[in-house]
């Protein structure tokens, strides 16, 4: 491989990664209002009033029950998502800040939350983007802090397909643009190692029909910064 060969494949990575962002808005156009979801597991470890972040929060679905209870401030890369949220949190009467941001590069000052919430985002980041989010969670987190994390496990029935560029280990691109990542339990530690676990667990539900059986795997946790 020449030099200009090795320009042009740099060049469709950096774009590549770029693309797997700028996807979401387009997949917001179209996603469906799922219903609000319980926070019973952030309402366990924090006070009513905390100041929490949903961090990926999406059309709102987290955030509008996160409102209920917390100060609490909802970020996503998708503006589409964010207009969504809002206009559905003024529906219900409820009020939570929203700001457009990448997880990977926050807008916020050092040890602002008590509380950050972000379920199914990080599995949708290449590595180098996880780590950075992790580091930006940590400064923006208080001492004694709470992370609540949520992601595909590697043996869900959907971890398969064209593998991403740049190519990392069980990760994948789908139609749409965006990239799955499928998690192990290692992994996960390894990515929080600077965080105190307090809960980690595989969440396996299997489903038979017609004589195959269909998994979907979770791995679940709650950490906390010491």
């Amino acid at each position: 491989m020449d030099k200009s060969d090795t320009f042009k494949l740099a060049n469709s990575q950096a774009n590549f990664t770029k693309n797997h962002f700028l996807a979401w808005d387009k997949e917001y156009t179209h996603l469906k209002w799922g219903g609000p979801a319980p926070v019973r597991d952030i309402q366990a470890y924090l006070l009513p009033g905390s100041t929490v972040l949903d961090a990926g929060s999406g059309n709102g679905r987290y955030l509008g029950e996160l409102s209920r209870h917390y100060s609490a401030v909802g970020i996503d890369i998708s503006l589409t998502a964010l207009n969504g949220s809002r206009a559905q949190l003024a529906r219900s009467g409820r009020f939570a800040e929203h700001l457009g941001a990448s997880i990977s590069d926050l807008p916020f000052k050092g040890q602002v939350f008590d509380g950050i919430l972000c379920y199914g985002v990080l599995q949708h980041l290449f590595i180098k983007e996880r780590e950075s989010a992790v580091k930006e969670f940590s400064y923006i987190l208080r001492k004694g802090g709470f992370f609540f994390f949520e992601a595909f496990g590697y043996k869900d029935m959907r971890c398969g397909g064209e593998a991403s560029i740049p190519f990392e280990e069980k990760t994948f691109a789908r139609q749409n643009g965006i990239i799955y990542h499928y998690f192990t339990i290692e992994e996960v530690r390894a990515l929080f190692k600077g965080f105190g676990i307090l809960t980690l667990e595989d969440v396996i539900k299997e489903k038979v029909f017609k004589g195959n059986v269909y998994r979907r795997h979770l791995i679940k946790g709650v950490f906390r910064k010491t």
